[in-house]
């Protein structure tokens, strides 16, 4: 791998979209890699593309939703390999290295990053170990947890397909169909934000239930409905099903 693509989905991220494009910049210079970052605007009305512009590659704007930003992303890619950051998800400084020292071996088409959540309380601690967990068990990764690829497995796949919900975890499923994903055990950190608006308990039990729902077939429109109710979380259409 000689140049690894960034590509970073953001829908009026100005609280948080400069911290995340920063830590991915401190985190560049480690690696042997030559790291581009692009921003994939969805149709911001807050400062995030200002925030943005002085801080990647590119800023490109595509039709709002996340499968819809990233494959725009990729599609003015340059790098051998591909991964997806979400603009509210903290990379740890070894970020690059990590995933060129993954994609060395061949039989790796892709992987993910461990994860942790944003907040010390202990349950939600717990709760991003068990994340991490559930997904080294199942070698399938969440947006959340910054999934990689080589940009021809992406390619040969098709990209994302255009579903309101889990376009990351059909990603994922199709990705380990055809070779070794990799399980990385350094962490990215992500915001709580949804456990702490709408509860540990309630959160956690509706990301599950999508997440079999999704897997015996359940359409991903009835199912974001589901994930919508009690109310909107800030940015909302812009989040993955962790758990």
């Amino acid at each position: 791998m000689k140049t690894l693509s960034v590509i970073v989905p953001m829908l009026n991220e100005e609280r948080d979209i400069a911290r995340t494009l920063d830590a991915i910049a401190a985190a560049a210079p480690g690696a042997e890699v030559v790291v581009e970052v692009i921003v994939v605007d969805g149709g911001s009305s807050d400062r995030s593309r200002d925030e943005a512009r002085p801080r990647c590659a590119r800023l490109l704007v595509a039709p709002r939703g996340l499968a819809r930003q990233m494959n725009a992303g990729a599609t003015t890619a340059k790098g051998d390999a591909l991964v997806f950051v979400h603009a509210d998800t903290i990379v740890p400084p070894s970020f690059a290295g990590d995933i060129a020292a993954a994609l060395a071996d061949r039989g790796v088409v892709g992987g993910r990053f461990d994860l942790r959540l944003d907040d010390d309380v202990p349950l939600l601690r717990l709760i991003g170990w068990l994340i991490s967990a559930r997904s080294r068990l199942s070698r399938t990764g969440t947006g959340d947890q910054a999934i990689f690829v080589r940009r021809e497995v992406f390619e040969r796949l098709g990209g994302y397909r255009d579903l309101e919900l889990c376009e990351d975890l059909d990603l994922a499923r199709r990705l380990k169909r055809v070779g070794r994903v990799a399980c990385l055990r350094s962490r990215v950190t992500t915001s709580a934000r949804r456990w702490r608006e709408r509860g540990v308990l309630a959160t956690t039990m509706r990301m599950w239930f999508i997440r079999i729902a999704f897997l015996l077939g359940v359409p991903p429109a009835r199912l974001a409905h589901l994930y919508n109710r009690g109310g909107p979380v800030e940015n909302e259409g812009q989040r993955s099903v962790s758990g």
